[in-house]
């Protein structure tokens, strides 16, 4: 486990860092201490500002996958529109992104948000909540602590909060090392309600070893207080070549320093792990460095993948065969694909015609790009103006503002959410989104009109651009805001048992949305919301990749109000549009 996991600095903002990190933005202590550093001598040799490959974290240098974006989404549910009191789980293998998850969880809380942070689980149940009470400044005797003073403190300080309109959340860290009777005492802790809500939202965070902990019989009342389970996966192979390209231009790379196989054998070794990814390739610019090689190849990969994961030590002989294997079989396929003398002129002329089609054009970024990225103000709102006049022809300074606070109705009938989504969702939506950018000036605004598949079409500060996706999500972590047409006065949440005027439109709205999808639909009109509306909006749910709770959220109102055929639509991108 590297400092950004076991180090408390790596979540919260604390105004005395580590030493070390202090060395590290000391001017005058990084110039008398980089010479004896190798790490750090690569710089200038590769062009670059910065290590690219450190494992401390860092905003600036966050890539999410589909998967860590899905992720992130589901533990903002968690906190922003749980409500339930149920558990949100998120598992993963050790360092796929867990803690940066919990990171950018913490920097895009909602307001009125109070979150306790649990980094050290190993605790007995006094322990536990003494700590929790800590985080969240629950008044209790410190001198003597029980189980019952703790609780009490606990229940009339959520009563209170509740009272203000804020939301309570304890998230856990390592939610693995928890014992059996912690475990107990945490799911005690969701019994703490009102007639009608629960009062307290718990995240747990941990390894694979967590799933398996949840499956023992003596903790099944536990497991089944889990609303929503993600596990998060490594990187494909081309997501780790992304990552890593990511993390040298943020450095300030004007070229990538590894071959196209090396960048392969990277991801081969590090198995997608990012931090992996860091350590292994950090390895392999310093060795790149010390023989002063311009490009680093596969061979400088595995020789520092071998030292920094066997300790210096030779790998072992099974991954020296296995290695040497699939080079013969690389070069077999070359040999067999290598195109034979006695090829007729005609048959090798023919092959660049039907190899180029001529009605797609190349996905190449649009020049100005990334130049009028790095130009928009933080505080320019046009691209929220433009997606008023988009849906409504005319947009006005209180609207844009109201777009901008996104909590709820901007119009009369035109509601807006802020949510977290992979792009792949954001395009099912087909609605024109606010994709939140990520630059060195700050969070900025881009308008998504259109993609055809591989490139999005994007207007910023009037200018238009045909970018492809994987440029576009090196700056987006997945944070878009869209607007839906809905009813006025329309409740932020329906459940079973509500009945009105909402729900006949939220009934009449998942009958549409069951029609398009081939489902078998709501057969009468009603404005109750029984039991049949709650199983058919959850299986609808599932099939959508929502949270599948069977309650109409903000979220589920959105997507169903997508099924709706009036509105604009994202368009099909063109090259005439960049």
């Amino acid at each position: 486990m590297d400092s950004s996991e076991a180090s408390p600095n790596a979540w919260q903002h604390d105004p005395d860092p580590e030493p070390s990190r202090l060395v590290a933005r000391e001017p005058t202590m990084r110039q008398t201490t980089r010479p004896q550093r190798p790490a750090c001598m690569y710089l200038d040799f590769y062009g670059l500002q910065e290590a690219p490959f450190s494992i401390t974290p860092d905003p600036r240098f966050v890539y999410l996958s589909e998967r860590h974006r899905d992720g992130l989404a589901h533990l903002l549910y968690g906190v922003g529109q749980g409500g339930s009191g149920g558990f949100v789980q998120l598992t993963g293998e050790v360092g796929t992104g867990k803690t940066t998850l919990c990171r950018l969880l913490l920097e895009q809380l909602p307001d009125q948000t109070r979150v306790a942070l649990v980094l050290n689980p190993k605790l007995n149940p006094i322990e536990l909540l003494q700590t929790i009470c800590e985080e969240l400044r629950v008044d209790f005797d410190a001198g003597h602590p029980s189980l019952k003073s703790l609780t009490d403190g606990l229940n009339a300080f959520l009563l209170d909060a509740h009272a203000r309109g804020e939301r309570v959340v304890v998230i856990i860290d390592e939610a693995q090392q928890l014992s059996v009777e912690s475990l107990e005492q945490v799911r005690l802790l969701t019994n703490l309600e009102t007639a009608k809500q629960k009062l307290l939202q718990i995240i747990l965070l941990g390894q694979p070893e967590l799933r398996s902990l949840l499956e023992r019989p003596d903790l099944r009342q536990l497991a089944q207080r889990v609303t929503a389970r993600y596990h998060l996966t490594p990187l494909s192979r081309e997501e780790s070549e992304t990552y890593i390209r990511h993390r040298l231009e943020v450095a300030g790379c004007d070229r990538i320093p590894f071959t196209r196989l090396a960048l392969r054998a990277l991801h081969q070794r590090a198995q997608g792990i990012p931090r992996l990814l860091n350590i292994i390739a950090d390895r392999a610019l310093v060795a790149g460095y010390a023989r002063s090689l311009d490009s680093v190849n596969e061979r400088i990969v595995h020789e520092a993948a071998d030292e920094a994961l066997y300790g210096g030590q030779r790998a072992p002989w099974w991954r020296r065969w296995a290695a040497g294997i699939a080079a013969l079989a690389l070069i077999a396929s070359a040999v067999a694909l290598w195109p034979q003398r006695d090829t007729e002129p005609e048959a090798q002329a023919s092959v660049p015609e039907t190899a180029a089609p001529a009605s797609t054009p190349e996905a190449v970024p649009a020049p100005d790009f990334e130049p009028a990225l790095r130009a928009l103000d933080p505080e320019d709102h046009s691209s929220y103006a433009r997606l008023l006049e988009v849906w409504t022809q005319a947009s006005g300074p209180e609207s844009v503002a109201a777009l901008d606070r996104c909590n709820g109705p901007v119009l009369a009938d035109l509601h807006c959410l802020r949510g977290t989504a992979p792009l792949s969702r954001i395009k099912q939506l087909a609605r024109p989104v606010v994709l939140r950018l990520r630059t060195e000036q700050g969070v900025v605004s881009a308008l998504l009109l259109g993609h055809d598949g591989s490139n999005l079409q994007l207007e910023m500060a009037g200018q238009r651009f045909l970018v492809p996706s994987a440029r576009v999500e090196l700056h987006w972590q997945g944070d878009y805001r869209i607007v839906y047409r809905a009813p006025s006065g329309l409740p932020t949440v329906m459940r079973r048992g509500d009945q009105g005027p909402a729900v006949a439109w939220l009934r009449e709205r998942l009958r549409e949305a069951e029609v398009q999808l081939g489902l078998d639909a709501l057969s009468e009109a009603s404005d109750v919301f029984d039991e049949e509306c709650e199983r058919r909006l959850r299986r609808l749910q599932i099939r959508l990749g929502l949270l599948a709770d069977g309650i109409a959220g903000p979220e589920t109102q959105m997507v169903l109000a997508s099924f709706d055929g009036a509105g604009p639509r994202l368009e099909r991108a063109t090259a005439g549009g960049a």
